[in-house]
């Protein structure tokens, strides 16, 4: 028997596992859907595998739940930089994604929940496309955070809306798949979403998915910044000028050993 020691963190109900890549079997994807599961395993969205950086305070890997890699997600970077800042007494990490390296600046500390400012990049906003499904098309926005996004605006989230989201997700369209996003604009500052992502399904949250949610939302004149995102796992602020600049908290649950 081996043993894997891991962090678990939470960004808004966007559940993340931080493990060292050293500890990573040969079967990466295999070992991360086992390590996930929310039944036989600790439970988690993905894993955040964290290791070297010559460029930055450190890198991370992300692996999805299903065991599908990801460029980036801003929860399990937030997630991560929380991690780095408890233990190295820190109030900023400089962390690699495959989407480049972000830049964690700590707001705020209570406890073990930390609040950060997280700069995004530049969103890449694209036109509007329809997406044919076997009932319906949907159309959206395409934007780009480093990882894909599909934003579409609805008046209301209608009973159901997960199966044609996750249709959407894996659309032949895509060639890498996308993650989809619903969006209800109830004010010019405040917008209610709903997350459909890759390799995951339905989450409470999602850092990207806020950033590209506001981007769309600012892009089509629909909203201004800074935009609050609500979501049912919590809400995040996302401002947009230059740079995209994500708000929002992290908070350390615990620490543990899992048994392989």
């Amino acid at each position: 028997m081996s043993v894997v020691p891991f962090v678990k963190a939470t960004a808004c109900g966007n559940d993340f596992l931080i493990i060292g890549i050293e500890h990573a079997p040969s079967d990466i994807a295999g070992f991360t859907r086992q390590i996930c599961d929310r039944h036989n395993g600790v439970g988690a969205d993905g894993v955040e595998w964290v290791q070297p950086a010559t460029d930055a305070d450190l890198a991370i890997r992300l692996i999805n739940a299903d065991g599908s890699e990801a460029e980036i997600s801003g929860n399990g970077t937030r997630c991560v930089a929380a991690w780095f800042c408890a233990e190295q007494g820190r109030d900023s990490a400089a962390i690699r994604t495959d989407a480049g390296v972000k830049t964690c600046d700590l707001m705020a500390r209570v406890g073990r929940t930390f609040e950060f400012r997280t700069c995004m990049g530049q969103p890449e906003v694209g036109g509007e496309i329809g997406v044919p499904l076997s009932d319906r098309t949907v159309g959206g926005i395409l934007v780009s955070m480093g990882n894909p996004h599909f934003v579409v605006f609805v008046r209301e989230f209608e009973t159901g809306w997960q199966r044609w989201a996750s249709e959407v997700a894996v659309h032949p369209q895509f060639s890498h798949g996308t993650n989809v996003e619903l969006v209800r604009v109830i004010g010019e500052h405040e917008i209610e979403v709903r997350f459909c992502e890759r390799g995951v399904g339905e989450t409470m949250s999602s850092g990207t998915g806020s950033s590209a949610s506001a981007a769309a939302s600012i892009h089509a004149g629909r909203a201004k910044s800074p935009v609050r995102v609500h979501a049912p796992g919590g809400t995040q602020t996302v401002e947009w000028d230059r740079e995209l600049r994500l708000y929002g908290p992290a908070t350390i649950l615990c620490r543990g050993d899992f048994f392989v």
